[in-house]
């Protein structure tokens, strides 16, 4: 097993080499930044992919992630992800140690480590590649289920298997659908190459997650929403009035320079959350203003990240059975809860049914607070304009749609992730796919309109 680099070796590499003086133009330099970026994501997307699949039994190979995680990615990412060497090194268990990149012949590879309780993560551009070490962690061992698990000979059934129309969207890639319904698991198909132990980087659906670990967080008495994030720099920071609650509704009034706040350098470049989430400036008083944005996540979960020692979100999620998922860190241990998860779609539709249940595991452990599904499906901050989905807590609401439940709400996240919630429907969709960037994109509201028609018309 491979542990991270002392970071101090990288430093000492780089006072070693010889320096000239030397003037960049700004195109070269975005170019060789974008360079080291595409490295990073295809580092950590390798890493991710199949060692999750192994975690949980299964298996990916590189073809299938150039196929799936690496095609149809945003520019210039995917003008340059395909000429750049991977190499995947395993230790004597065979297990992925790490998944190094080359991308410029004076630099390192870009590097993504495996570790075993906290899965894949981005080391800094120039890290050298890891060196051979004790193992740390103990492996992740996993077990319980409460959707029957049994290998990968499934049907692909019809009811899910509408999920794979192209009247969704015309260049949607489909890789799974699963459908729960009255508590059982009614339906699922999936794409060749994936199935139920088949994990997936869940993308944003990892805020409706980490909105989730909060709650259980506060139903153990550890954390409030009304508590400090814990932004600011001392008590006399404005930003240090900052609250979860306000974090998990999109809602903190700072500034973030992208719109939808993208955090390429966080996901993909080697910074870590505390780098490129915390500090950002206040621009509105709180809950004046909706801003979707991945640093508020991220100060939300730090804001409770004292209560991991004993309750990490990795043993968070097995406890409420959602046994084939992996919350990753950056790689100073930090949780990159706005995206950076993998998990299977039975697990995610455990999630979701564990709201429909308010809380409540099927063995009868309250394990949420029993109004937290109310607290996280209502839009009471802030909401975003000319768009017909609102804001709870983490989660979207989807009501105010022609033909859907006024009570129905939802995870979603990048190249076509869901989970549909439905209380009085007393049902739970979750779609996966691998959609393009700038695609047509994937119709959620329509699938979730025929389901609820099939389903009524039995």
């Amino acid at each position: 097993m491979f542990r991270m680099p002392v970071l101090a070796a990288a430093a000492l590499a780089f006072a070693s080499a010889p320096t000239a003086a030397q003037s960049i133009p700004q195109s070269e330099l975005d170019e060789r930044y974008d360079r080291a970026l595409a490295a990073g994501y295809k580092a950590l997307f390798m890493c991710g992919a199949i060692a999750n699949a192994e975690r949980n039994g299964t298996s990916r190979t590189a073809e299938s992630v150039e196929e799936w995680e690496l095609a149809g990615i945003q520019e210039p990412l995917a003008s340059l992800i395909g000429d750049m060497p991977a190499r995947i090194a395993r230790g004597n268990d065979e297990d992925i140690d790490y998944v190094a990149v080359e991308w410029a012949d004076d630099m390192p590879p870009r590097v993504a480590v495996q570790r075993p309780a906290r899965g894949c993560a981005i080391l800094p551009t120039g890290s050298p590649v890891p060196v051979e070490d004790v193992d740390l962690f103990e492996r992740l061992r996993r077990d319980a289920d409460y959707f029957d698990l049994e290998g990968e000979n499934f049907l692909r059934d019809p009811l899910a298997d509408v999920g794979f129309d192209a009247k969704y969207g015309a260049d949607a890639r489909t890789t799974a659908v699963v459908i729960v319904n009255d508590g059982e698991l009614l339906s699922e198909a999936y794409a060749s190459g994936f199935g139920p132990r088949v994990p997936q980087r869940t993308w944003s659906v990892a805020k409706s997650i980490a909105a989730t670990i909060v709650g259980a967080a506060v139903q153990r008495g550890e954390a409030r929403v009304e508590q400090s994030a814990g932004l600011g720099v001392s008590d006399v920071d404005p930003r240090r009035a900052i609250t979860v609650d306000q974090a998990l509704r999109m809602a903190s009034g700072r500034y973030s320079d992208t719109p939808g706040n993208r955090t390429d350098p966080l996901y993909y470049g080697g910074t870590t959350v505390r780098e490129r989430a915390a500090n950002w400036p206040l621009l509105h008083r709180p809950r004046t203003v909706w801003r979707y944005a991945n640093n508020d996540t991220l100060a939300a979960i730090t804001g409770i990240s004292d209560t991991f020692d004993s309750k990490p979100p990795g043993r968070v999620l097995r406890e409420m059975g959602m046994n084939h998922t992996m919350p990753e860190t950056d790689w100073a241990g930090d949780y990159v809860l706005s995206s950076q998860v993998w998990a299977t779609a039975r697990d995610l539709a455990r999630l979701g049914q564990l709201h429909l249940n308010n809380g409540q595991l099927p063995d009868g452990t309250q394990v949420l607070p029993e109004e937290w599904t109310a607290y996280v499906s209502s839009p009471t901050g802030p909401q975003p304009d000319e768009t017909q989905w609102g804001y709870g807590a983490g989660w979207w609401t989807m009501g105010a749609f022609e033909g859907i439940p006024a009570d129905a709400f939802a995870a979603r996240g990048n190249r076509g992730q869901y989970i549909v919630v439905v209380p009085s429907e007393d049902l739970v969709i979750v779609r996966r796919g691998e959609d393009p960037a700038g695609g047509s994109g994937f119709d959620i509201v329509q699938l979730t309109r025929d389901v609820i028609f099939e389903l009524n018309d039995l």
